[in-house]
């Protein structure tokens, strides 16, 4: 663990970050695995955790083969994921509201960063009524490079007007610490479906059990600047 820097912005990853949308998109593919015996889907897809949607089917091409028709499962495990999580009943991860509020309240700059498309971003968080909160709204649509290049988190600190190296980055992905390092912003771990690995340690500020804990963690900053 390193110590708190004094910090301006706080850029978020969305997916096993605010929403617990991880496990519902890997639980939806397990249910298309088995009506179609498809084999090791859960490695597949843990595979594609943090990248877009192009990327995303590169991976599965990459895993199945050429002839693997996902387009036909991803339009299939599309349809029950929104039918089950739409409304606003994709669970939100513990936490997410009361760091919100904290950052507002110490004037903190607050960007969302996902590899996601922005249309369903804007929808999921407007959906939690958590949309208010975020400054700028970062996705993957928007950028060239997908995580692990940093292309995403530069975007949103310029978006922002700050410097990366006075923003925190929080992510569960290995791609997405990666390209917050990269990107020179102070990434924070909060693992969801991957666990932290000595490179994650290595990349990572340090590494979380929630988001509540990035609240005490960045307290001390907080005591630390009035102490400046």
């Amino acid at each position: 663990m390193r110590k708190p820097i004094v910090y301006d912005a706080v850029v978020f990853d969305m997916d096993g970050v605010i929403f617990d949308s991880e496990r519902a998109v890997m639980q939806c593919w397990k249910e298309l695995a088995k009506k179609y015996h498809i084999p090791d889907i859960e490695q597949a897809v843990l595979s594609c955790t943090g990248t877009t949607m192009k990327r995303t089917r590169e991976i599965m091409l990459e895993t199945y083969g050429e002839d693997f028709p996902y387009d036909t499962y991803a339009k299939e495990s599309s349809i029950i994921y929104h039918n089950r999580y739409d409304g606003g009943r994709l669970p939100m991860k513990p936490g997410v509201v009361e760091l919100l509020t904290f950052l507002k309240e110490e004037g903190k700059k607050i960007a969302l960063a996902s590899s996601t498309r922005r249309q369903t971003v804007t929808n999921q968080l407007r959906d939690a009524g958590i949309l208010d909160f975020f400054d700028q709204v970062i996705c993957g649509d928007m950028v060239e490079r997908s995580k692990p290049a940093p292309d995403i988190f530069l975007k949103a600190c310029e978006e922002l007007g700050v410097k990366p190296e006075r923003a925190y980055a929080i992510e569960d992905s290995y791609n997405g610490i990666r390209a917050a390092h990269a990107g020179k912003l102070h990434p924070i771990m909060v693992p969801d479906l991957l666990p932290e690995t000595a490179e994650m340690q290595e990349k990572a500020e340090v590494v979380l059990s929630s988001l509540l804990e990035v609240i005490s963690y960045l307290k001390v900053d907080t005591v630390q600047e009035d102490q400046v």
